[in-house]
């Protein structure tokens, strides 16, 4: 009875690690930061390395597409059942393939690429998959600085693409930590793809010693733009943050139901 046990134990162990195929599932692991309109994106996915490169399989999808986004096996591109929206704009690092690496560069990011994607990898040791949510909009680096005229001094914050439209705010305090009062307009500009907006945001009767900050968001990116203005000189700096990473992953694994079923037989063969 006690080697009747531990022999099931043995192949439950078996089943369950390697599964019915003899493969057992490997972790995969995606990762994404929302792509900006016109530029290029990366959907980011790594396994765990396989020495053997002809065994590797990449293939990506997007859920409502029906052509694969990208495939990549034996070391090469398979693009033959590639979606016509993806064509010539997708790449694997078939360099850093064999490293783990399944990354796909996406290049002349759409609005339409938004969606949910997946990358399934199989290699000898196993096969998994990862599943991610894609978001495309448009964010740029504000410009800041000081226009000054017989009227008083201006603050200008800048930023040349946004989308969806963002909203706008400031905050100014003096060199004591004191929050100073402030009225700022802004508008935006409708670019000429008709998608990205343009914007302008005007801060009016500046002083010195005093640091300026304006912030511009919507649900992707946030953009700052710090400027501090002292009686001897101007100091800028800016910094742009993507507000929406997520990451996901799924690992394939055998039904509980597979291994339920198998256990009569098991003990039949006993």
């Amino acid at each position: 009875m006690t080697t009747v046990i531990i022999i099931l134990a043995a192949v439950i162990a078996l089943i369950i690690g390697f599964g019915i195929s003899g493969k057992r599932s490997i972790n995969v692991t995606a990762l994404t930061s929302p792509g900006n309109i016109g530029q290029s994106g990366l959907l980011g996915c790594t396994f765990e390395p396989d020495i053997w490169m002809g065994s590797i399989v990449i293939r990506w999808a997007k859920v409502g597409v029906a052509g694969l986004v990208h495939e990549f096996r034996g070391g090469k591109d398979h693009l033959q059942e590639q979606d016509v929206v993806f064509q010539g704009r997708t790449a694997v690092f078939a360099d850093q393939v064999i490293g783990g690496n399944a990354s796909l560069e996406l290049r002349d990011v759409q609005l339409s690429d938004a969606g949910t994607y997946r990358c399934s990898i199989t290699t000898s040791r196993g096969s998994g998959a990862a599943v991610l949510r894609y978001q495309t909009g448009a964010f740029s680096i504000p410009r800041v600085h000081v226009q000054t005229s017989s009227s008083g001094d201006t603050l200008h914050c800048e930023a040349p693409r946004w989308f969806p439209q963002p909203t706008v705010h400031w905050t100014a305090y003096s060199n004591a930590g004191k929050c100073l009062p402030h009225a700022a307009d802004t508008s935006y500009e409708l670019n000429s793809e008709n998608i990205t907006v343009k914007v302008v945001s005007f801060l009016r009767n500046i002083t010195a010693n005093a640091t300026y900050t304006c912030v511009i968001e919507n649900g992707i990116a946030k953009a700052t733009g710090n400027i501090k203005v002292t009686d001897f000189n101007i100091t800028r700096e800016t910094s742009l943050h993507m507000v929406n990473l997520n990451t996901e992953s799924v690992s394939s694994s055998l039904p509980a139901c597979h291994w339920m079923l198998l256990l009569p037989m098991c003990l039949l063969s006993l």
